[in-house]
């Protein structure tokens, strides 16, 4: 299953929930369960919904993936590596109206550094992302240092 999470912020991502649903509709995703969020975007080709009932159910999710497809969001980049997941990251930009500021940008191009995620900054580029993070995957693995390293670079980025 491929697990795309859009998080609860109040501005939807519709850009990235129709990539994913197009990547669908032409046969090149399949088995895909979206957290849309309040993205306006309804998605025809992939099983979708808006949020979790419980942390626990997002844990599920990222847990069953074999995939995940997610926002610059801190803890869903950390529940996707802790999972050990190969993890495609599209941060959201304010010129789209998908955040109040660009700090996300900032979250991916540190964390592409560390070898541990894809970022995607052209929503064109989401396929090959995908490909380049399963390789990715493959060749790496999980390393437990690494998550200790990312999530406190992260926990400072919001302290």
């Amino acid at each position: 299953m491929i697990y795309v999470s859009v998080g609860t912020h109040r501005e939807g991502f519709d850009r990235l929930v129709k990539a994913v649903d197009a990547l669908a509709a032409s046969g090149k995703l399949r088995g895909v369960l979206a957290q849309i969020g309040n993205s306006g975007y309804r998605p025809a080709h992939i099983k979708w919904f808006r949020f979790a009932a419980s942390t626990e159910e997002i844990e599920k999710h990222f847990a069953a993936a074999n995939l995940v497809i997610t926002h610059a969001g801190a803890g869903a980049i950390i529940n996707a590596i802790k999972e050990g997941k190969p993890t495609v990251v599209v941060p959201r930009y304010r010129k789209f109206h998908e955040h109040s500021d660009d700090h996300q940008l900032d979250i991916c191009h540190e964390l592409e550094r560390t070898g541990r995620i894809v970022a995607v900054y052209d929503i064109e580029r989401l396929g090959t992302a995908i490909q380049q993070a399963l390789r990715l995957h493959a060749i790496t693995k999980r390393k437990p240092k690494a998550v200790d390293i990312i999530e406190e670079f992260l926990w400072n980025q919001l302290a």
